[in-house]
């Protein structure tokens, strides 16, 4: 791609919704409490956007971060489509969650636990399009299981529901159906509550924190998880894995808050906490399908480094990470996602071409929907005088057509 082509992606509709309010770039700069310099290289295509520029400049510009990214990319084949197949029957099932389904028998318990550990492994795997086509028919079967129930079963029905619906949130988020997945949050936490499970209550914090988080509410969101930590801070001392894998989970959302806040020492701060419990655990679990343990808090270190626009420091990291052969496929492949920036951070294209293409072979549905992939090769392609045939067939698997 040369570089006197007129730039794509993020920077482009940026600029395009500054002009639309007769913003110049020193004002949305200014308003997205963002340098100047930054708000003209996106705009430009020298410089990827990165989650948090793309949330602050959605919040001052007064826009969805979809019109933004341009979620969901659009569907140009019939694999793409069949991944998207399940969307509507989902968005049916969010609407008519309440509601009293008809007078059919519901399903064994028994049965209805196997199908959704079935559904957080599809997650796990980052089988989307499957997953998807799964879910409706789940959460259907759960919402008969849960109107003809009571007692302690009526709870453990309303923990399997919330532990689907967190599978169902990461689906269509990973799919670019951003608003989608906020309703999915919230019917997380309605089914939580009702699952009489305070952790699983509080992992319905851990998420609403990621939707503060992505509207760049991000003191906001510091200061709901520092509650969320204290309800459970008196149970650390008598060491229960779930309750310790928890708060290290509520601190790493605390460092992700305040790494696209800006706030290194803070971010830092808080992925010590999380790396000292990690090491009191001393193995990887996956408890209410939130991994946490040593190899996740080091995949996460490597995440934060990039969310601090410090590539050198992730690439650093990086060489302390080594992935069990039991990592999920989601963790793993968007640990190279994150490694394939901060190598364009650190000045290594191929090292960040590279990374990129084993994100791919990892999971490829969850690489190719992925906006920082997007904007990664955008820059890749921008940065040099004639793309590679590698770069070029990576940029078209992942519909980007001006690469």
């Amino acid at each position: 791609m040369s570089t006197e082509q007129k730039p794509d992606g993020v920077g482009a509709r940026v600029a395009e919704e500054r002009k639309l309010i007769g913003w110049t770039q020193a004002r949305l700069a200014a308003e997205a409490n963002v340098s100047a310099s930054l708000v003209k290289a996106v705009e430009q295509g020298r410089a990827p956007a990165s989650p948090s520029f793309i949330s602050a400049c959605a919040r001052a510009l007064k826009v969805g971060v979809t019109a933004l990214l341009e979620q969901p990319y659009p569907r140009e084949t019939r694999s793409e489509q069949m991944v998207h197949a399940g969307i509507p029957d989902i968005r049916r099932e969010l609407a008519v969650y309440r509601i009293p389904p008809d007078d059919i028998p519901p399903r064994e318990l028994s049965e209805l636990a196997v199908d959704v550990g079935r559904a957080s492994k599809m997650r796990h795997m980052v089988n989307l399009g499957e997953l998807g086509r799964l879910l409706p028919t789940l959460l259907h079967d759960l919402r008969v299981a849960w109107h003809s129930s009571e007692g302690h079963d009526r709870e453990r029905i309303f923990g399997l529901l919330a532990e689907t619906y967190a599978a169902t949130s990461q689906v269509v988020y990973k799919l670019g159906y951003i608003d989608l997945a906020s309703l999915a949050v919230d019917r997380y936490e309605w089914a939580a509550e009702q699952s009489g499970d305070e952790l699983a209550v509080l992992v319905g914090d851990y998420q609403r924190a990621g939707e503060m988080i992505g509207v760049a509410d991000w003191a906001g969101a510091e200061r709901f998880l520092e509650g969320s930590r204290k309800a459970i801070e008196p149970e650390l001392g008598k060491g229960n894995p779930a309750t310790l894998a928890m708060w290290g989970n509520l601190h790493l959302k605390s460092g992700l808050a305040a790494a696209r806040a800006g706030r290194r020492d803070t971010a830092d701060a808080h992925l010590a906490e999380a790396t000292e419990t990690a090491a009191r655990l001393g193995v990887d679990r996956d408890d209410y399908r939130l991994c946490f343990g040593p190899t996740n808090v080091r995949i996460w270190s490597v995440g934060l480094a990039v969310e601090m626009l410090d590539g050198t420091e992730a690439v650093k990291r990086s060489a302390k990470v080594q992935l069990p052969s039991g990592t999920p496929r989601e963790r793993a492949g968007h640990h190279y996602i994150d490694l394939a920036r901060a190598f364009l951070l650190h000045g290594d294209r191929t090292g960040a071409l590279s990374s990129l293409q084993t994100a791919r072979r990892i999971a490829p549905t969850q690489t190719r929907y992925h906006p920082m992939v997007h904007e990664t090769v955008r820059a890749l392609a921008r940065q040099e005088a004639r793309s590679t045939e590698t770069l070029r067939g990576f940029a078209a698997w992942c519909g980007i057509g001006r690469a």
